[in-house]
């Protein structure tokens, strides 16, 4: 765990960062143990309409009887989602400090943030009930910043992964975690950003933004739609204060889950490499300027040559080069992932083969 006072960092390579100054001051890293620089979802579907009545006076629609929840599907979407969630959602403690975690199978595993249960071989977990058992820590990604516990438990009520879908902007988004030690807290606002690149001096990760209250002790604990479906594992916040500013970070499900299943299969956590070095442009179309491509690696075998203009890697816009460097850091070495470029002023679509960063251990 890393202390609790405020840490500076400076902004990521490249020089140019689409990011203000003052937005890289400080990453403040979920856990009662720590504040640190950690780098670091459902289509809505409607809801039922509710049984209503008209008031013959005013003939304005009211709900027919607000006292039967139960006739109001969606009435109370937060409380619903939270319903579903709760259950699954675990305190994790060590000497260190208090975190967070979500139950994702039945048998027994547990994601959580990485930070969290670093330097750590066994954690407490303490499940909604207020029982506690010991968890044995699996292993765990620091830069992705998410690991997994494992309990000698079966049954488990397991959340739900919303796996395979496409978050959107302003959809509700609900955290749920042990802020400041005090679990099962419930927290809601909306998903602020998708895609948003967080770097540190090391590599750049694609995280969701909430502006869900989530301070210290949320690490590790799950930010949900409103079925309820995990979305995100909340890892970090950006604050000037040391507690929620409402900027906070979670790793998507999809990465979370990927990363977990390796660790869990003793897979290894080599990270993929496109083998670019690129800058941001000063002015005209936004997208990631490519200065060097290094020889023998994937985008060099594919055609990308020094000049040109990433737009988008799959079906993702890029704006700048972090924006490319943590794309690439969601998928596995060996993936086939499509590049489009502008050269010349026309736009070229190349089949990249992703290949594994040099300074994987």
């Amino acid at each position: 765990m890393i202390d609790l006072e405020p840490t500076q960092i400076a902004p990521a390579e490249p020089k140019k960062s689409r990011w203000p100054t003052l937005l890289t001051i400080l990453v403040l890293a979920l856990s009662i143990a720590g504040i640190a620089y950690l780098v670091m979802t459902e289509s809505p579907e409607e809801s039922p309409d509710a049984v209503a009545t008209e008031e013959p006076e005013t003939g304005t629609t009211i709900p027919a009887d607000l006292e039967n929840p139960a006739l109001f599907p969606g009435v109370e979407p937060v409380a619903d989602a939270a319903e579903v969630i709760l259950p699954s959602v675990v305190q994790i403690s060590t000497l260190g400090g208090v975190g967070s975690g979500v139950i994702y199978d039945p048998d027994g595993l547990i994601l959580t943030a990485a930070h969290v249960v670093e330097g750590h071989d066994s954690v407490t977990v303490r499940f909604q009930d207020g029982e506690e058992v010991t968890g044995t820590v699996i292993g765990g990604n620091a830069e992705a910043d998410v690991a997994v516990v494992e309990v000698d438990r079966t049954g488990l009520p397991a959340a739900e992964l919303a796996l395979g879908d496409s978050p959107r902007v302003g959809q509700m988004a609900i955290a749920v975690g042990s802020p400041w030690g005090l679990d099962s807290t419930v927290t809601a606002g909306i998903i602020s950003a998708i895609n948003q690149p967080l770097c540190d001096a090391v590599t750049c990760q694609s995280m969701l933004q909430t502006d869900a209250a989530i301070n210290p002790g949320n690490s590790g604990g799950a930010l949900v739609d409103r079925l309820g479906r995990v979305v995100g594992i909340n890892v970090s916040i950006f604050s000037l204060s040391g507690a929620n500013d409402g900027v906070g970070f979670a790793v998507p499900v999809d990465t979370a889950f990927d990363i977990a299943d390796r660790l869990v299969k003793g897979e290894s956590l080599a990270a993929a490499y496109l083998g670019v070095t690129g800058d941001n442009v000063e002015s005209g179309q936004a997208g990631a300027l490519i200065t060097e491509v290094e020889p023998g690696t994937g985008a060099d075998e594919a055609g990308v040559e020094v000049g040109d203009l990433v737009i988008a890697l799959e079906d993702v816009e890029i704006q700048g080069i972090q924006d490319l460097a943590s794309q690439v850091r969601r998928y596995r070495p060996g993936t086939i992932v499509e590049l489009l470029v502008v050269r010349d002023g026309s736009e070229i679509a190349f089949q990249v083969t992703l290949g594994e960063r040099p300074d994987n251990p």
